[in-house]
């Protein structure tokens, strides 16, 4: 359909939109007013990853196309655990810890979205405090009659896990109500209209525009972003090497930056128009480049998302670095360095110690295979002995995209 309001024209054409509750109802809505829209995050650790970073630019575009985001962070259902997507139940975090992970968290919004206490401005909400407050027998009789197990049964993040035959508890099974009753309350104290979120969520959503409208005759609305996957099927935020999270002190600009500049080519136009705010027109240029010139458009990617998340002088640093390392064949300011003792470290042992590899095995292979260099020249000894000389810096390489600095400890 040909939609009217900014908002859905904006997400449509730049790529988010997967799924849609009541497509013109909620068009009509973003063309009269103001909506209120929320995603929820827990906090599971004290950085979102790559694989939320569409997510908060979800946020972002609502923000963009003169709406109000709220971002709710789960210092309630933390402490439950979203089993959508997961085989196993998560390690439950105390509240102290859960505090301390979404007072890091927020460096992020805080960056992307505007916060403050205009009709449009972002606003930053903990599920926690309406969630505490509730009875267990207060949840059963007001809630608990407007789910059925039956239906409860249907939804994925339920069925694969019970499919695979892997434990589900009923502390998880109870997430989804307790998801449902944050929309409600949203909706009730903070005028929220709309929840977003990846195609996963779309059952919990659901849950919540029913149950909203059961108790309080509120109509509300839902929106999912399509599974986002590397063309190669790889799931967003992850390489071998961990999670690519968006905070600095859990990543630096560095490997953050040569995460986007790495990207395959299939994904790049794609990516661009998710997570930059570049013009569409620009994106189809660098989009169409072919050969080597497809490189520029990956330097352009890295540069934007890295700006974007982490400051325009980590940008120019890690770009800067990158052109040090394979254009001059030097050493940037931003690679990761590791401090070897008078006596020397095995050429094996200094991989995994500068995090080229997960174990020693690992980098004996790749050093077998002829993947690793030193100062640029080939070395398949994984038993080699590296000597740094006091003041001297010496460059580790394992393929074409990791490199490291050694120098005296």
């Amino acid at each position: 359909m040909t939609y009217q309001s900014t908002l859905l024209r904006l997400l449509e054409e730049r790529g988010y939109v997967h799924q849609l509750t009541d497509a013109g109802g909620l068009d009509a809505l973003a063309s009269q007013q103001v909506v209120p829209g929320y995603i929820g995050f827990d906090a599971t650790a004290p950085s979102l990853h790559v694989g939320s970073l569409v997510q908060i630019m979800l946020l972002r575009r609502l923000q963009q196309a003169g709406h109000k985001p709220i971002v709710v962070m789960g210092g309630g259902t933390t402490k439950v655990g979203d089993p959508s997507g997961k085989d196993e139940s998560r390690q439950l975090l105390t509240s102290a810890a859960i505090d301390a992970n979404i007072a890091s968290i927020r460096k992020v919004f805080e960056r992307l979205l505007t916060f403050g206490d205009g009709p449009t401005d972002a606003i930053m909400v903990n599920n926690d405090d309406w969630l505490n407050q509730l009875s267990y027998i207060e949840l059963l009789r007001d809630v608990g009659p407007h789910f059925t197990i039956n239906r409860m049964l249907t939804f994925d993040s339920v069925k694969l896990r019970l499919d695979r035959e892997q434990p589900l508890t009923f502390l998880e099974f109870n997430y989804m109500i307790l998801q449902a009753y944050d929309f409600r309350e949203l909706a009730k104290h903070f005028g929220c209209r709309l929840q977003m979120g990846g195609s996963d969520q779309w059952g919990n959503i659901v849950n919540g525009i029913e149950l909203t409208r059961r108790m309080d005759g509120i109509e509300l609305f839902g929106a999912t972003t399509p599974l986002l996957t590397t063309a190669d099927g790889a799931k967003m935020g992850k390489t071998a090497a961990g999670a690519v999270w968006l905070n600095e002190e859990q990543l630096p600009a560095w490997d953050f930056w040569q995460y986007w500049r790495n990207s395959d080519d299939r994904d790049v136009g794609r990516f661009l128009r998710l997570f930059t705010d570049l013009p569409l027109d620009e994106v189809a240029r660098l989009e169409a480049l072919e050969g080597a010139e497809i490189n520029d458009a990956k330097v352009v990617l890295a540069n934007e998302v890295t700006k974007l998340c982490r400051g325009e002088e980590a940008a120019r640093s890690a770009e800067a670095t990158a052109q040090a390392t394979f254009a001059g064949g030097g050493l940037g300011e931003d690679l990761p360095i590791l401090e070897v003792p008078a006596e020397g470290i095995r050429l094996g042992a200094a991989c995994t110690a500068i995090g080229f590899t997960a174990s020693n095995g690992e980098a004996k292979r790749k050093i077998g295979e002829g993947a690793v260099r030193l100062d640029d020249d080939p070395v398949t000894d994984a038993g080699f002995l590296i000597e740094v000389a006091e003041g001297e810096t010496r460059k580790l390489s394992l393929g074409k995209k990791k490199h490291g600095v050694l120098r005296r400890a």
